[in-house]
């Protein structure tokens, strides 16, 4: 019959619509780094700042961290006790630290902690869409503490307390970012943490009411895991939440090789090598993932951000870790339209330099495309179902590139009007392009049965696409 894509937006991540591709390819894109969003620079803080979330909630943009400082030529671990921090800001840009006189450091409480204490290795909170969702949990949040997980409730987003005396999930090894999230598209919450299966990997679970979980199952990769996965980033994509993308951390330990010699700081490296070898020779950078059903993943085993060429706190273990949270921002080209920004880690775990929160753009819907050169190439869709009366493309070309598009029957036979040669042809740059065909955009003949769609392009990449 035919995939039933309704109206919903459709991302070109897999080959999940595509029957066959033709002199064109997928294309992942990596992102662009821009400013510094945040200085881990107050006393309670440290140089071990790590798992960050960010959530767009409304007209407001709230960061959550841990904060931890570690002394590596003096093997000490902690500094100071491990704390969770908050930070906010109005345009996912430019981010405040705001004084919340809840919890006291070194007899002041003028700072950004919201929680301490024995349970709090790691926090990472969201705002639950549930509809039966209570007032007092709104925000819930999944913390690490005591070799499980522990499930904790606001109505703010600020104050949060325990749901439950005892952890919801305790088969796992869970030192890295665990998170949970509503899934609006199943009805269910789901939950990844971290477990050890030949090396650092994912597992998962659903529940109906956040605090009682099913013992958790192993997630699958294709065409492999690739790499050890040191956290997991997964939550539904904001724009279309069928599609699960995921922001695992890479780990990877090569060695004492010339190369390892040949990064920035070798004694620094040397001096965090005494204490555990691995922490001077690993790598750690950003990857990307998606899944359609939360259990198997589609990975992409090439560096979706690299730790990148800077002169030194950089190509360390620590570093490079993605933060948790999409935010749709302004774009840092004036004029242009609204983009996407992530969060990366730098400077982590150093003694001379502060840590440092990264932010990273890149356009709507653009973390891959199917991408042409100018030479030409085809892409043909399996035959799907669409509800609305326009076809809208998300779409780049170069200034001699473009794009053609042809609707066929379910049996790949062209259906009068909508021909290759009559398409008007696409070019340019634009998040949401309608498709005409002598000038008549029209497909409203055509919704509820099974159409196919034939794509040529030519220096191109199609990001996205959706029926209006």
């Amino acid at each position: 019959m035919g995939i039933d894509i309704g109206s919903r937006l459709e991302l070109f991540v897999d080959d999940y619509l595509i029957d066959r591709l033709d002199g064109a390819e997928f294309r992942m894109h990596q992102p662009s780094p821009q400013g510094v969003a945040l200085l881990l620079d107050e006393p309670w803080e440290g140089n071990s700042c790590n798992y960050f979330t960010v959530i767009q909630d409304g007209d407001l943009y709230r960061m959550y961290y841990r904060a931890l400082d570690i002394d590596f030529s003096k093997k000490k671990y902690k500094n100071h006790p491990e704390v969770i921090c908050y930070a906010e800001s109005r345009d996912g840009v430019h981010w405040q630290k705001p004084s919340l006189g809840l919890i006291e450091y070194e007899g002041s409480s003028d700072n950004n902690i919201i929680l301490d204490g024995l349970r709090i290795e790691s926090f990472t909170p969201f705002r639950d869409d549930n509809p039966a969702c209570e007032p007092d949990a709104v925000y819930k949040a999944v913390a690490v503490g005591e070799r499980a997980l522990w499930a904790y409730k606001s109505a703010d987003g600020i104050r949060w307390s325990l749901m439950k005396d005892e952890p919801i999930i305790t088969d796992g090894k869970f030192d890295s970012q665990n998170l949970i999230f509503w899934d609006s598209v199943r009805n269910e919450y789901r939950e990844y943490h971290r477990a050890f299966r030949d090396g650092r990997d994912i597992k998962t679970a659903t529940s109906q009411d956040f605090t009682d979980w099913p013992d958790p199952e192993w997630v699958g990769y294709s065409p492999g895991r690739v790499s050890e996965l040191y956290t997991n980033g997964i939550q539904p994509y904001y724009r279309a939440p069928h599609i699960f993308v995921g922001f695992p951390t890479r780990y990877i330990d090569r060695g004492w090789t010339e190369s390892t010699l040949a990064l920035p700081q070798l004694e620094y490296r040397q001096v965090k090598s005494t204490w555990i070898d691995r922490v001077g020779t690993a790598i750690t950078d950003g990857m990307f993932m998606t899944s359609r059903d939360g259990i198997e993943f589609n990975m992409w085993p090439e560096s979706f951000i690299r730790p990148g060429l800077k002169l030194k706190d950089n190509w360390f273990y620590s570093d490079n870790y993605q933060g948790l949270g999409i935010l749709e921002t302004d774009s840092h080209i004036e004029g242009a339209d609204r983009e996407m920004s992530v969060f990366s880690n730098e400077a982590a775990e150093q003694q001379e330099s502060v840590e440092r929160l990264r932010r990273y753009t890149l356009r709507i819907d653009g973390f891959v495309s199917v991408n042409a050169r100018l030479a030409g190439g085809e892409m043909l869709t399996k035959p799907l179902v669409f509800d609305g009366s326009e076809l809208v493309l998300n779409y780049s070309t170069g200034a001699a590139g473009g794009i053609h598009v042809e609707v066929q029957d379910n049996r790949g036979i062209t259906i009068d009007g909508f021909s290759m040669d009559e398409c008007d042809e696409v070019w340019g740059d634009d998040l949401r392009r309608v498709v005409t065909w002598k000038k008549s955009a029209d497909l409203s003949a055509l919704a509820g049965q099974p159409v196919r769609l034939r794509f040529r392009l030519k220096d191109a990449d199609l990001y996205s696409i959706q029926f209006k």
